[in-house]
């Protein structure tokens, strides 16, 4: 859907502000009489206080986000909504996504969202595998950082589900990511794709956990600095109406 909320919030919040100011700057000699205020200038004194919260909290510090596919299962189901910190890597402008604040730098093993590189409208969320000056390799099922392939240990099957509510049969394995732990689904007696990068400065590589059913780095290629939106730290909560539903249990649960 082409719509930026985050430009209209801006642009509603700058309208409010300036109606507000403008009536309090060409009146400020005259006695102040709330109920004599114009129609437009009383919804924009009300409006204006909360537009600014919001902007401020979903620009700076944290923006919910829903899961609409299943390439990040089994860390994330479809219709997991999901709490993203947003000065993790530093803070950002809204809008013009110019870093304001250098805070931390992305890690090896987090879970990133970030604006798809191939539209810069759409947001995906992918596993951080490569970070600069990393050497990644990937045939078929396995993958390779800086030489050293990534241990994997069996845990069971898994079904997977798709946004159709279509059933894949995979297989679940706990993986090793040179030190970060997190499990990961490949669909068994497939073939897979193969390719080999060297992560430049000023860009990432992610793949997501559901490593045969995503569309992610090794189709499209590198995540520019610039696109980083934040880390994905918290499910709080599961609504997949026409799948699963709700899941309490899922309430609460960190993202590894």
């Amino acid at each position: 859907m082409d719509f930026d909320l985050e430009f209209w919030l801006v642009t509603a919040t700058a309208i409010s502000g300036i109606i507000w100011l403008a009536y309090w700057w060409l009146n400020r000699h005259k006695p102040q009489d709330k109920d004599k205020e114009p129609i437009i200038v009383e919804y924009a004194r009300s409006f204006f206080p909360v537009l600014i919260a919001v902007l401020v909290l979903r620009s700076f510090i944290a923006e919910p986000f829903r899961i609409p596919s299943g390439s990040m299962l089994p860390t994330l189901e479809i219709g997991d909504f999901i709490l993203v910190n947003k000065f993790a890597y530093g803070l950002r402008l809204p809008v013009l996504h110019s870093k304001i604040l250098p805070i931390g730098e992305p890690k090896r093993g987090d879970v990133i969202v970030f604006r798809y590189p191939e539209d810069p409208k759409v947001d995906y969320i992918k596993r951080l595998i490569g970070v600069p000056g990393d050497v990644i390799e990937w045939n078929n099922k396995t993958l390779k950082i800086n030489g050293v392939e990534l241990e994997r240990n069996l845990i069971g099957d898994y079904n997977a589900l798709d946004q159709s509510n279509s059933i894949h049969p995979t297989i679940r394995l706990n993986e090793d990511l040179l030190g970060v732990k997190h499990d990961i689904l490949i669909v068994p007696n497939t073939g897979g794709r193969q390719g080999s990068i060297t992560v430049p400065p000023g860009h990432y590589f992610a793949m997501g956990d559901n490593r045969d059913m995503s569309n992610d780095s090794r189709s499209w290629g590198l995540i520019p600095e610039g696109n980083l939106v934040g880390k994905a730290t918290y499910v709080w909560m599961h609504m997949n109406l026409g799948g699963d539903g709700f899941k309490f249990s899922r309430m609460g649960m960190s993202i590894p």
